[in-house]
């Protein structure tokens, strides 16, 4: 069921803007730490979530007019909210090419031989 309250997305209520700020210091507090980071991702993701299975799955309209025009909403105001993982080429970009591992530069990232165990190596 739909209870609007005439919320604008793209005019953030101060409460809103509050939990914007607090989740840029915190990313900004693990700059560096790779697996702090990726722990916020996650609970930004579980929050995403839980409020899409719950709160709003119950605030949907419960009929095709109200139905129509939250998707018309939704449409026209940027699309259903969306959180994008990253894709392994990615990752991958921070690996040494195979110029710089000819050159000598040390890989900033962890090697092959810390990542496979010996006896799995080819």
């Amino acid at each position: 069921m739909n209870r609007g309250t005439g919320f604008e997305s793209r005019q953030f209520s101060p409460d809103l803007q509050a939990i914007a700020t607090t989740v840029r210091v915190l990313a900004q507090g693990c700059q560096r730490d790779s697996l702090a980071l990726v722990a916020l991702l996650r609970q930004l993701e579980e929050l995403h979530r839980e409020i899409r299975d719950g709160i709003f799955q119950e605030s949907l309209p419960d009929n095709r007019q109200a139905l129509y025009a939250l998707l018309k909403n939704i449409e026209s105001e940027g699309g259903w909210p969306y959180i994008e993982r990253m894709k392994l080429q990615s990752f991958l970009a921070n690996l040494p090419s195979e110029e710089e591992k000819r050159a000598g530069h040390e890989p900033s990232l962890l090697r092959r031989e810390d990542v496979i165990p010996e006896g799995v190596r080819d």
